[in-house]
């Protein structure tokens, strides 16, 4: 019994031995690496407090009765930074971050339509107005939205959907939207019925990062987007309501 077992251990341990040489040979470096990367699902569910980068566009149109006929499309960044670690029960469990989003490409395209200038006739109940002249058409600017705030859900490995209230600023290069109307009178035309070149952009939205990568993502996102003036100029005519979709891409790190 004794020789038996003291063979039995010899082998055992000359086997042992084989595996452990085996080893560098049977794990490849590919290998390895794969199992690396999935060890992280994603920066907002496994870094602590990430930053993103990335790139979107945007476009889409007004949603209100005499507004459906405006239409958006816009370029920029996005630069954003998680402030909070991962907590919250269930399906709010999540991070809160912090960005700010810059369009240096901005456009609206709106309806063209006749206006004039009008003055009142000193000493006179009449007024005189200027040949009718065209306006609207395409408005070009850039915009900036230096307050995002965004609460990222984390529950999934892949998608990570977002929920976001927001603030910016715009700026055209015309007094943005057009004002005025063929009804020649001093409400409509006269020498306070200009708009704004600066507008002011509260909105709020919903999006989902897909992770193409652990530090990698693919984004979309549905926002609505209200432009006023707050008074800035003479007439603040506005846009009550459009609807933006964007598609981005992101780098986390």
């Amino acid at each position: 019994m004794k020789v038996g077992s003291t063979k039995t251990r010899s082998i055992c341990a000359h086997l042992a031995l084989c595996v452990l040489a085996a080893l560098p040979f049977t794990t490849s470096p590919a290998l390895l690496h794969a199992q690396a990367a999935t060890s992280v699902t994603n920066y907002l569910r496994d870094t602590d407090k990430p930053y993103e980068f990335g790139v979107l566009v945007q476009g889409g149109k007004g949603i209100t009765d005499n507004r459906d006929d405006f239409k958006f499309l816009m370029a920029g960044v996005h630069a954003g930074k998680v402030l909070t670690g991962n907590f919250g029960p269930g399906l709010i469990h999540g991070n809160f971050e912090y960005a700010v989003e810059v369009f240096p490409i901005w456009q609206s395209y709106t309806p063209k339509f006749q206006r004039a200038n009008c003055v009142a006739i000193p000493n006179s109940s009449s007024i005189a107005c200027s040949p009718l002249y065209t306006v609207g058409g395409t408005f070009t600017g850039a915009s900036i939205t230096p307050i995002i705030l965004r609460w990222n859900l984390t529950r999934s490995a892949k998608f990570v959907p977002w929920v976001q209230a927001a603030g910016g600023l715009l700026w055209t290069n015309h007094k943005y939207p057009a004002f005025g109307s063929p009804v020649l009178n001093l409400g409509n035309n006269g020498p306070y019925t200009d708009a704004s070149v600066w507008n002011f952009t509260p909105q709020g939205g919903i999006g989902v990062h897909y992770f193409v990568r652990p530090n990698r993502s693919i984004d979309l996102s549905a926002n609505g987007v209200h432009i006023s003036s707050a008074s800035l100029g003479d007439k603040n005519p506005g846009v009550n309501a459009s609807v933006q979709f964007s598609l981005g891409y992101t780098w986390w790190k």
